[in-house]
């Protein structure tokens, strides 16, 4: 790279660029060849973390448009269009996703593709494949596939690797396996097995250093402290409902209420009751804050039709009283929510 900024040493030009906000970056590129060098540089993102000035954004995809991302900026309410995820398989749906190491990452999942002749789905029902976002570089790139074709099961990030767990099988088999990947080496292990397995779909929390393994329909939760000794098996009697963690806190929508579950009790912390009419939403944590992404609206007995929506609605739980507060819709992407996961860059 040439000098960046004229009179100064570039390792202190990479300092001050750092300090400007990621939405920018795409104009930082057009000053010269060596600005976008440094840009799409890791001392770049690295000088990020020293100055402070890292950003935690949001990852979404839904149903429509197909297979886009963007990421949404809490600090500015505005949303940022990522490239189209460059998978062969048409409205990948049921995968997993998460950010580890300061990139997004798309796990397994399979087809939710209908032909609109015959009303048949397409055959891919669960895949193998492991795609990554780089945010430094703005391009997506295909990585080490998982040992075993999964959909619809636990995926978190645990220690800077990710852990993936249960769910089915490409012969729509629930399965038990479980394996980890570390993403700076880009290869998959095996791990210890769940202890149970279960006909339904799967997901999976972190608190407190923890992964913690659900089954749809079932009380039980599977945690993973130690790879080496293994999954136990727990009975918290959580609710049933889409989840968020919120500082290390499980907080539960349930019946039109958003539940603090706090080990075995539970504490009623808002209504929800705006909530009962969407479906098909995500539910997470960012901050002080909860987000309710997306979704349709309807069908009801009085009203057949179904509204696909882009809307954001956030709860402030951090202080005394929770608080609902609009921020801006999806710029492109709507319906219901097929993945998001929290990025800092």
């Amino acid at each position: 790279m040439s000098e960046l900024i004229e009179g100064l040493p570039d390792a202190v030009a990479i300092r001050c660029i750092a300090r400007v906000p990621f939405y920018l970056h795409p104009k930082l590129e057009v000053v010269s060849r060596s600005w976008q060098a440094a840009v799409r540089s890791t001392e770049l993102f690295k000088a990020r973390q020293e100055v402070g000035s890292a950003e935690d954004l949001l990852c979404v995809c839904a149903f429509d448009p197909e297979n886009l991302w963007q990421l949404y900026d809490p600090l500015r309410d505005l949303w940022i269009t990522l490239p189209v995820l460059p998978s062969k398989i048409r409205h990948l749906a049921h995968f997993g996703v998460v950010c580890s190491a300061g990139k997004l990452f798309v796990l397994g999942g399979g087809s939710d593709a209908v032909d609109p002749l015959t009303g048949d789905q397409d055959g891919s029902f669960a895949t193998n494949e492991v795609w990554s976002y780089d945010p430094v570089l703005r391009e997506w790139a295909a990585r080490a596939s998982m040992l075993v074709p999964r959909a619809m099961f636990a995926c978190c990030a645990l220690n800077g690797k990710i852990v993936v767990a249960g769910g089915f099988t490409s012969c729509r088999k629930s399965i038990s396996q479980a394996e980890m990947y570390d993403p700076e080496k880009d290869v998959w292990v095996p791990i210890p097995d769940l202890h149970r397995t279960h006909n339904s779909a799967c997901s999976g929390v972190v608190m407190g250093g923890k992964l913690h393994v659900l089954h749809r329909g079932l009380s039980t939760v599977q945690v993973l402290d130690n790879i080496g000794s293994g999954w136990t098996v727990e009975d918290y009697g959580w609710l049933q409902g889409p989840m968020a963690v919120v500082h290390d806190a499980l907080y539960v929508m349930s019946h039109g209420l958003i539940v603090k579950q706090e080990g075995k009790t539970r504490k009623v912390v808002v209504s929800a009751s705006e909530f009962r009419k969407r479906i098909g939403f995500a539910m997470t944590g960012l901050g002080d804050e909860m987000y309710v992404i997306g979704g349709v609206i309807g069908p009801d007995r009085w009203n057949w039709d179904i509204k696909p929506v882009s809307d954001v609605d956030i709860l402030t739980v951090g202080g005394e009283r929770p608080t609902w507060r609009q921020a801006t819709p999806m710029t492109r992407c709507r319906g219901t929510i097929r993945g998001c996961a929290q990025l800092r860059i």
